[in-house]
């Protein structure tokens, strides 16, 4: 006689937000839907089902949503309510075709990954469906990598294979541009940079889940190969900003490991720097000189500009800024600096609201950190923490917001910081009550 089989798992959000993942990673970030009249990508479509998803199972107690307070729920509903004040003072008098467009455009987009950190805080319970999400991403961010490293390496590119016949480019999207004679690849992101600190955003999961494989069992080697594809691929995007964000997440990384572990990982980052300068020739010293020489570099010359350019506009909209979206780079210039974009386009206020909404991820991380007693637990917090530093400190040398992967990555993992956050705070709650039911027993 046959067991019975267990019961399938239910979908839930934590379901929706793997698929997001996917989608993100494995289709070109520059395709959109056909027959819509606005560009709408498949990840924006995939974040309106999961709000729509999240709005119904909050009017419902039988599905399992979480519900009440958490910080990042909170930071999150600030957030939206400060786009949508900033639309609303930007579209009250006069704006240009091209900028009212722009401003609908962005006001979708960022509603979209809105709806994707709400349904991850809410929709994510417990620690078993917070790592299904967490090992997608680094599967999606893997073969994003792995679609770099071929466009890098061979000039290959299977971004021409990966458009399903529902969807169509939107413009001319080269995915593969230069710097000092190397390809400089985009994978399935829409520019190198975005590529670069999208892939550094997932080195500290990837590296969470070997380690805990070496510690406590389980199949280690494949995230160890996820690892090493993950951290090539941020080097060959030649992008200061993806070298950075690699440096961010060690040191958020290294100081909480254990002294011995501790040194072997800076013998491991010395060695797999001596590596690649054997592999690939040049490449460690042309991201060293992308720093030695920033002082006359054109892009770092043009962020000093992108100050200058900006001061005018920030004491003119001081508080709410000229508008999200508004601010088009084609036509105004580029500014490279996410927080001196928000200001200027959203103002003091939604400066503010972004800093916060950082500050949320990281906070419910540190409480989750502080309260649990398991180790595994406490390694993960450190590493969604060191995955939100990524954009939260890189954000001043890119404009995160404007691209779609690295800010739907962002929205997700703060989601996921506060789901780790509600389910450290049931755990607490359910052993707190164990022994006093025990004793009524």
């Amino acid at each position: 006689m046959t067991a019975p089989r267990p019961p399938k798992a239910r979908a839930d959000g934590a379901t929706l937000a793997c698929v997001y993942a996917l989608v993100m990673t494995v289709i070109p970030a520059s395709m959109v839907i056909k027959g819509l009249p606005m560009a709408i990508t498949p990840g924006m479509l995939v974040g309106f089902v999961m709000g729509v998803v999240w709005l119904c199972a909050q009017l419902v107690t039988t599905v399992g949503a979480a519900k009440g307070r958490n910080a990042v729920r909170t930071a999150l509903f600030l957030f939206a309510l400060s786009q949508l004040a900033t639309y609303g003072v930007a579209t009250y008098g006069y704006l240009p075709a091209d900028e009212l467009a722009a401003a609908d455009r962005t006001l979708i987009t960022l509603m979209a990954v809105f709806s994707v950190g709400l349904c991850a805080v809410d929709g994510v319970r417990g620690l078993d469906r917070i790592d299904r999400v967490l090992k997608t991403m680094v599967v999606g961010a893997t073969f994003m990598a792995l679609v770099g490293i071929l466009q890098f390496s061979f000039a290959i590119d299977l971004t021409e294979y990966l458009t399903p016949p529902i969807l169509k480019p939107n413009g001319d999207v080269s995915f593969v541009l230069e710097r000092s004679n190397f390809r400089r690849p985009a994978g399935t992101a829409g520019h190198p940079i975005e590529f670069g600190v999208v892939c550094a955003m997932a080195v500290p999961v990837a590296l969470h889940y070997a380690m805990r494989a070496r510690d406590f069992g389980g199949p280690d080697k494949r995230w160890w190969l996820c690892l090493g594809i993950l951290a090539l691929a941020s080097l060959q995007s030649l992008s200061r900003s993806a070298v950075l964000a690699l440096a961010i997440a060690a040191m958020f990384i290294i100081p909480a490991m254990a002294p011995k572990r501790r040194v072997r990982a800076l013998v491991v980052i010395v060695l797999f720097l001596g590596a690649t300068r054997v592999v690939v020739p040049g490449l460690v010293g042309t991201l060293y000189s992308l720093f030695t020489s920033i002082d006359v570099d054109p892009s770092a010359e043009s962020r000093r500009r992108a100050v200058v350019r900006a001061g005018s506009e920030i004491a003119e909209h001081l508080i709410w800024g000229r508008g999200m979206g508004t601010y088009l780079p084609e036509k105004y210039g580029w500014l490279d600096n996410q927080y001196l974009g928000t200001l200027v386009q959203n103002g003091v206020v939604g400066l503010i609201v972004l800093i916060v909404l950082y500050g949320a991820g990281w906070y419910c991380c540190l409480r989750a950190r502080m309260l649990t007693k398991d180790p595994r637990v406490k390694d993960l917090a450190v590493t969604i923490a060191a995955c939100i530093a990524v954009p939260g400190i890189s954000s001043a040398t890119f404009d995160l917001l404007g691209f779609a992967v690295a800010t739907g990555f962002t929205f997700l993992l703060v989601g996921l910081a506060g789901a780790l956050w509600r389910t450290v705070q049931a755990d607490a709650a359910n052993q707190a009550a164990q022994p006093r039911t025990e004793v009524a027993t």
